[in-house]
């Protein structure tokens, strides 16, 4: 304890990252006390809970801190799921800015679990979208026991029952079955997408010895704008390791490749020697880029400026300047401090034990 109080001021400060390794050596210099790494990693987690308080206790507080949160943004949604023996199961937020945010973002949803790094073991499932500039909008989290099919299934009836259905919407993830299973029953004949960084990480893994060759081709095969630009990617695929293309034939082209099969306002389009068709009343062109990307391609543009008509009215909405200001225009204030919240007295003795399922102590 005399140890663990002499490294607190150590963790004052959230960003630092203060080891146990760290701890022997400075303990040994600055005093010359020769500890063990378990009884450093000791020091750090007695230091902590100091700080922070007991891991356990902060389930208690749960309801209360759910609470605060619908109260301080309106418009948030959260669900808390226990046990019939009031232990912790699920929790599910969706601040109120994410969605008012997602009415002016792409259809498009990535959902992702990560283990949580805690004295419980639990899991993090996250669902996020894109903004008109590109970046990272998170649409909400949930705490759940792990990634099987109950908890993915929670989650997506959690998701539908806040932000509903977008026409054209599509769901994109890692390959993991409970996903799939929980997409096809909550969004049935919504279309669900591989994401193809993870699609390479598998790659990377399983085909060790040809996969520096193999990565800027692969990631050149997936934003493949034509199928003749396809296949002939994934011929080179092939000549560097036949098994390659056979992995990514199991997935599915159609479940990580961008490419789709191809009036009135049609344009011939010369670069260079080659010719594109672009048609500007249905937003596409022999290219492939105009319809995938949802903006003008070179060849769109060229032609658009020789009707002297404005490219504006070719941009999908959720492209425009206005999108993104209008994801962004309700702020997230920071929540009050702990001492100024006011719950009700039933919501703050409501009880919630802490999950059945802890690390050991024994292993750091």
């Amino acid at each position: 304890m005399v140890v663990a109080s002499m490294v607190i001021p150590k963790y004052t400060d959230p960003k630092t990252i203060y080891t146990p390794k760290k701890i022997q050596t400075d303990m040994l210099s600055d005093h010359g006390v020769n500890l063990t790494y378990m009884q450093a990693w000791r020091v750090k987690e007695k230091a902590l809970e100091f700080l922070r308080g007991h891991p356990a206790d902060s389930y208690s507080r749960l309801p209360s801190y759910l609470y605060i949160l619908e109260k301080t943004y309106p418009g948030t949604v959260v669900n808390l799921k226990k046990t019939e023996d009031v232990f912790f199961l699920y929790a599910f937020v969706v601040l109120s800015t994410s969605i008012k945010g997602w009415e002016y973002c792409r259809p498009v949803v990535v959902v992702d679990g990560t283990f949580l790094k805690s004295a419980y073991k639990g899991i993090m499932l996250t669902a996020s979208t894109m903004d008109a500039a590109g970046s990272i909008l998170p649409l909400t989290y949930a705490i759940v026991d792990s990634e099987n099919d109950a908890a993915w299934n929670w989650f997506f009836e959690q998701y539908k029952d806040v932000y509903g259905e977008k026409p054209n919407m599509c769901i994109i993830s890692d390959r993991n079955e409970s996903i799939l299973k929980a997409t096809s029953t909550v969004y049935t004949g919504r279309p669900h997408y591989a994401c193809m960084w993870l699609i390479w990480i598998n790659v990377r893994s399983k085909f060790r010895k040809g996969y520096l060759k193999i990565s800027k081709l692969y990631f050149a095969t997936t934003r493949s704008y034509t199928i003749d630009e396809f296949n002939e990617r994934m011929s080179k695929n092939e000549e560097i390791d036949v098994c390659v293309k056979a992995y990514l034939y199991d997935i599915g082209y159609h479940r990580w490749s961008r490419v789709r099969a191809s009036t009135d306002h049609i344009h011939t389009v010369l670069y260079g020697a080659e010719r594109f068709i672009v048609y500007l009343q249905n937003k596409r062109c022999s290219c492939g880029q105009f319809h995938l990307d949802e903006l003008p391609c070179p060849h769109a543009l060229a032609a658009l400026r020789h009707r002297d008509e404005s490219y504006e009215n070719y941009y999908y909405p959720y492209y425009m300047r206005e999108s993104l200001l209008k994801t962004y225009e309700t702020p997230v204030d920071p929540l009050p401090d702990e001492s100024k919240w006011n719950v009700p007295q039933h919501v703050a003795e409501e009880v919630v034990k802490p999950p059945t399922g802890k690390r050991q102590p024994w292993r750091p």
